[in-house]
């Protein structure tokens, strides 16, 4: 049994009668007529609320009915009915004045029910929120105040002083109860932040142990071992997941093109015997989507798979463009001597950025050592282009 996220109030109805295979109206009205059997209705329905699970989904609960701005109305109605029935009470004897005393402490637990409701309930809700949490409490709060001062100031307080006091301690006592809420749901957060400070203080120390350990013994055995090599590849391969899994909570959630494409490098680095050096200056708006992100991979799979060895990647974004150079120390190739029927670099890497609005260019490296890579795209173009790129490395290799 579960209960529908979109519901009346609470759903218990709802979930009760789809799991019964009965009429929701037949549900609700077999809760009203066993509520007049010594409250057994009411106590099944709340036990129902308490342990019943919502159903599977991401969704937040949504609510129909305005619980809140119900209960404090049925407040202000039963101490309505306790105050013009006071007079009753002024010569009343013990079994009427008990009637009496129970109304105003029936009043005075519905306003502190519509602060609770409004707190935990109401307020993560999108279309209700803060503002309608504070106007619940603010009538709540005068309604009590009213029902205090009427109380002690009234002619009940002559003839039964002591039972009208305590009604007026309650709704002072309500008072504060309506805010208590407030207080819990304070008290709640400070400690959910003091939990995630010592977490991260935690992570800290443990970040800051392997990183003195750890990091430096597998730096130490790359160097030692030679770029190229197996034992170097899978230390690489290791020191980057580790310090992913240290600090990916400072990751941000949409991969910008530098994140991205030392994601990429990473994983060439395990299928291929290369070092790849990820170095990003200043702030692209370009994401891990776009033609250049799809480019770049394309380049560096090509360095990775052609040439081996160290691969450098250099991202610069400016107010006019942003630039990524892929440079390899390998053999070295001339475009023009590639066959036709090659389209990898003519296709997947000059082709996309031209198409793109961008430029591509593939040139000898410093000192005729090896290849370079360069795209341009002007910023002006940045983001006004579809995903398109998202299938940067299928088409053909050069």
């Amino acid at each position: 049994m579960s209960r529908p996220r979109a519901c009346v109030a609470t759903g218990v109805a709802a979930g009760l009668a789809a799991h019964l295979g009965w009429p929701v109206l037949v549900v609700r009205a077999a809760f009203v007529v066993t509520s007049v059997a010594a409250g057994a209705g009411v106590l099944l329905y709340a036990w129902l609320w308490a342990l019943t699970p919502w159903e599977p989904g991401e969704r937040r609960p949504s609510r129909r009915a305005p619980v809140a701005w119900l209960l404090v109305s049925a407040s202000a109605a039963v101490l309505a009915v306790a105050w013009l029935t006071a007079g009753r009470a002024i010569g009343a004897d013990a079994a009427d004045l008990r009637w009496w005393f129970g109304g105003v402490i029936a009043g005075v637990g519905l306003a502190v029910a519509s602060g609770a409701w409004a707190t935990f309930i109401d307020r993560p809700e999108p279309e209700r929120g803060p503002r309608h949490e504070l106007t619940i409490r603010l009538v709540a709060t005068a309604l009590l105040l009213v029902t205090a001062v009427g109380l002690v100031f009234g002619e009940s307080a002559r003839w039964h002083p002591v039972p009208t006091f305590a009604a007026a301690l309650a709704a002072v006592l309500g008072i504060g109860l309506v805010y208590a809420p407030t207080l819990v749901t304070a008290w709640r957060e400070l400690t959910e932040e003091r939990t995630k400070r010592i977490r991260e203080e935690q992570r800290s120390e443990i970040a800051a142990h392997l990183h003195d350990s750890v990091l430096q013994t597998l730096a130490l055995i790359q160097n030692r071992a030679g770029a190229t090599t197996e034992v170097a590849r899978i230390a690489r391969a290791q020191e980057r997941e580790l310090r992913d899994w240290l600090f990916d909570g400072e990751a941000p959630a949409d991969s910008d093109l530098g994140t991205d494409l030392r994601d990429f490098a990473a994983a060439l680095e395990i299928d291929y015997p290369v070092t790849i050096d990820v170095v990003a200056v200043g702030s692209s708006s370009e994401r891990a989507s776009g033609e250049v992100a799809a480019a770049a991979r394309e380049a560096m799979l090509n360095a990775a798979r052609h040439a081996g060895g160290e691969v450098s990647v250099y991202v610069e974004a400016t107010p006019d463009s942003v630039e990524v150079f892929v440079r390899d120390r390998g053999d070295g190739f001339d475009l023009g001597e590639v066959p036709s029927d090659r389209l990898g670099v003519r296709q997947s890497i000059i082709g996309r950025m031209r198409r793109a609005g961008g430029s591509g260019e593939v040139r000898p490296g410093a000192g005729g050592v090896g290849t370079e890579v360069r795209l341009r795209f002007p910023a002006e173009r940045i983001g006004s282009m579809g995903s398109a790129g998202n299938s940067g490395t299928e088409g053909a290799r050069g």
